[in-house]
Parts: structure tokens; C-alpha cells; sequence
């Protein structure tokens, strides 16, 4: 178990100090696919090197299995890191070594026998799919092939923590799939703990149980993927999960009333939701908005719908979806999410001012 408790980080620049992480509380359970997701310059790579110590925190703790990082030595470290290995965007393999060398280089380091060694990173290409490239140079791999390698160096010492960097950013949306396929594997296998860095959403959708996000060093929500995906709670988090959804921008006739949808393991159907309503319950509903995607048969996002102010189309929509399973429905003031819009707007003119 990981356990973040009131972690701030500070850094001194020319400018005066520089708050990368407040008060940041997180726990991460043994067996998480853990997604910590942000906007660039969110804090998000700061907290990761908060995790093992490549950068200290200026207060708080990280406790990994009872133990507290902040009050161990740099050589207790290096044995801690052993367990709690890292893979990066830019993939850190060493040039001049072939993919097998690479991947005995933490054996090495460990003082592990040479003959061992080459078994066990033999062992390891196989697992990462890359058994034929033992004496292949890095620069002769594509991306995807350099970053399995990186994944096969970082298991070499048999970690219980993986740490990923922005992990697949540098890679095209096919090997990014094949990468992810890779660490979740990894983790149902292996039973590793996985904490993925990220700034794409489809990538927390993809491989991810929990997640938190963090917003100009601050963590603004956290809890399971469905739950967040399904509803997110914090502006940070309706950004990253409905980009172009701004409830107060619509506009909607004064004879009409919006109705929002949150969809959080509802059941697919081959029946539209909307084109039902209209059938068996006569109600003529707009879609004004919606952000829906079918995971495992299940449906997970946000609809915005409007229906006719004439006293009774609301109550039967609602009644209608109060026994579906998976599916939230409230309506939604339109007034207050104008004046909330207003009011974020002038948060980031003034963000932006400073």
C-alpha cells in the first residue's frame, strides 16, 4: 500500500518560490492500476518523484508498506527503488548497450551473477514480446519496442511498484494500446501495484480501477474510474472528461427545461434512450449535448437533454429512468451553471493575470 498523507512540494526559482504540490492525499491499495491525471504543468510528475524520492518533498510523508520514505538514507533508498521502479516518456535506455545488456543493467547494479542475469533479462524480452531482439541496438527499434524493453529493465528486480511516467505519450494510438494491454497484463499476472501519469483521458479509461486528478498542484477529485468518468465533481474533471461540454453556454428556449443524464454502468441496449422516450412515453426530448462511450456492454459518460416546461414531461422522464440501473437523471439550473462558468472564467483572466 502507498499512502500520500499532506505532501507539499516547493520550489525556489529566480521568481520567488514555486508551489508544485499542496496538501496532496492519496492511497493507493496493493494491486491498483492507480491513474494520477492532469494538464501539463498540473503537478503531476512532481508527485510521481515525490513517490521514490527523486525529489524530496518539502513536507508530508510517503509511506510505501509501513515504511516512510522521507526518513530513509540515500543508500536505503536505492535498495527501496529496486522495488519501486520507474518507465519514462522518453524511454532512458542506455544507446551503447544492446536490449539484453539494457535490460541486466539493474541486475548488474544489484550485483547479481552475470550468467543469472542474462537469464533472467532473457526471460523478460520473452515476456515483453521482444524474445528476437536480445542483441538489438535501441536505435534500430521502433518506439513501442524501445519502451517494451524500458518495461522489461524496470521488472528486472522483481518490483511490487511500477511507476509510469507519461509512459506512452511519445507513441501513436495503435502501440499505445499495445503498451497499455503490456501493463495491465503485467499487473494481473504479476500482481504488481501500477501508478500511470498521464495527461489523456483514454488512457486512465483504458487501463485504470482508480484515479485522482490534480489540478495546479492540487488533487481536485478522486475515486474509481466509472464513478469519475460517469459524474465528475470538480471543474478539473469536467474539463478532462467532457472537454467540450460547457452547460453555460446552452442555450434552451423558455419553453423548454434541461434534464442531465450520467450514465455509470448502465446496461447497453440497441434501443435508443431518447427515440424510447418519445415511443412509450410521448415525451419530445432534444439532445442538446452527450459524451457517452460502451465499455464492456456498459454505457459510462454524460447526455444533456432538454423537454417541454409543461408540467409533466419532466417528472415522466424522471420516473422513467428512476428504476434504470446505471443511470442518474437531475435537472439541471441553468442559471446557476451560466453564473459558474462566469465565475471560472474570471479565475483563469485572473490566473493568468498573475
Amino acid at each position: 500500500m502507498i499512502q500520500i498523507q499532506h505532501l507539499y512540494k516547493t520550489f525556489e526559482t529566480k521568481d520567488g518560490k514555486v508551489e508544485a504540490l499542496k496538501d496532496i492525499n492519496i492511497t493507493v491499495e496493493d494491486g491498483d492500476i492507480y491513474g494520477i491525471i492532469g494538464m501539463s504543468g498540473a503537478g503531476k510528475s512532481t508527485l510521481v518523484r515525490c513517490i521514490n524520492m527523486i525529489e524530496r518533498p518539502t513536507s508530508g510523508t510517503v509511506v510505501i508498506d509501513g515504511v516512510d520514505m522521507s526518513e530513509l538514507s540515500e543508500k536505503e533508498l536505492r535498495n527501496i527503488r529496486r522495488k519501486v521502479t520507474m518507465i519514462f516518456q522518453s524511454f532512458n535506455l542506455l544507446m551503447q548497450r544492446t536490449c539484453l545488456r539494457n535490460v541486466c543493467f539493474p541486475l548488474e547494479l544489484a550485483g547479481v551473477k552475470p550468467d543469472e542475469a542474462k537469464k533472467r533479462a532473457l526471460e523478460l524480452l520473452e515476456t515483453v514480446g521482444l524474445p528476437d531482439k536480445a542483441n538489438a541496438y535501441p536505435a534500430q527499434l521502433s518506439g513501442g519496442q524501445q519502451q517494451r524493453v524500458a518495461i522489461a529493465r524496470a521488472l528486472a528486480t522483481n518490483p511490487k511498484i511500477l511507476l509510469c511516467d507519461e509512459a506512452t505519450s511519445a507513441l501513436d494510438p495503435k502501440t499505445t494500446n499495445q503498451i497499455l494491454d503490456l501493463i495491465r497484463e503485467i499487473n494481473r499476472k504479476m500482481g504488481i501495484t501500477v501508478i500511470v501519469i498521464t495527461h489523456q483521458m483514454s488512457v486512465v479509461e483504458n487501463i485504470c480501477n482508480k484515479v485522482s486528478i490534480i489540478d495546479y498542484g492540487v488533487v481536485q477529485e478522486t475515486g474509481l474510474v466509472t464513478d469519475i468518468f460517469a459524474d465528475p465533481k470538480s471543474e478539473a474533471g469536467r474539463r478532462l472528461v467532457f472537454p467540450d461540454e460547457k452547460s453555460g453556454e446552452l442555450e434552451v428556449p423558455e419553453d423548454r427545461i434541461c434534464i442531465s443524464l450520467s450514465f455509470n454502468s448502465a446496461e447497453s441496449t440497441d434501443a435508443p434512450l431518447i427515440a424510447t422516450l418519445a415511443m412509450e412515453k410521448g415525451v419530445a426530448a432534444n439532445i442538446m449535448a452527450a459524451r457517452t462511450k460502451t465499455v464492456g456492454g456498459k454505457e459510462y459518460g454524460k447526455m444533456l437533454i432538454s423537454v417541454p416546461d409543461d408540467g409533466k414531461s419532466v417528472d415522466t422522464v424522471l420516473e422513467y429512468l428512476s428504476d434504470a440501473k446505471g443511470i442518474k437523471a437531475e435537472v439541471v439550473d441553468l442559471d446557476k451553471a451560466r453564473e459558474e462558468a462566469e465565475e471560472e472564467t474570471e479565475e483563469e483572466v485572473m490566473s493568468d493575470d498573475e
